[in-house]
């Protein structure tokens, strides 16, 4: 109940929650910052969301955590993992999480090519990934010494041109982003 009740309050103490001006922000003609509200356990809260056509980004940038642990705080929380199916998501994304000074971090998707190597789909939808922003020679399944290898998708900024996709190892500990379901 304890821990449950501090991640609450980590996620209401967010920094992007309290940006001057983040509520109402437009990115584009219908994409903005809004507020979901909801309970849990008899207490109240919001959570900031980036909104993008129909869908809600929730960024998870007060801890890192793995991919699995990730996808479980998302889905404690009523979100998956983020599936980023257009250009305009990936853009708007990149620009909302550099406005926020994170966009030299990494950031867990949904995406993942664990059942078969080299064919990524969505974990939080199970379509396959149509539209792709790779970051030059990825995926590539590096294998590190430990024999561990690259299959779950992060946003990246390796080299200083925006957050592209990269395959990294699922046990690696970043940043996430949750979409509402």
């Amino acid at each position: 109940m304890w821990v449950q009740l501090i991640l609450l309050c980590f996620t209401l103490l967010s920094p992007a929650f309290f940006l001057p001006g983040a509520h109402g922000v437009s990115y584009t003609k219908d994409n903005k910052i809004s507020d979901c509200e909801g309970s849990s356990g008899g207490f109240q809260w919001k959570m900031p969301f980036i909104k993008v056509n129909d869908k809600n980004y929730y960024i998870g940038h007060f801890f890192k955590a793995n991919w699995y642990k990730s996808s479980q705080y998302c889905r404690y929380h009523g979100l998956q993992l983020a599936s980023i199916e257009t250009k305009e998501e990936n853009t708007i994304l990149e620009r909302y999480i550099s406005e926020i000074g994170l966009g030299n971090e990494h950031f867990w998707t949904s995406g993942t090519d664990q059942a078969e190597e080299g064919v990524f789909y969505w974990f939080g939808t199970g379509k396959p990934v149509g539209y792709t922003n790779w970051n030059a020679g990825e995926p590539n399944n590096f294998r590190y010494e430990n024999g561990e290898e690259e299959h779950c998708l992060e946003l990246w900024n390796r080299d200083g041109k925006g957050l592209k996709w990269n395959d990294t190892p699922c046990s690696f500990e970043t940043y996430f982003i949750c979409e509402l379901i």
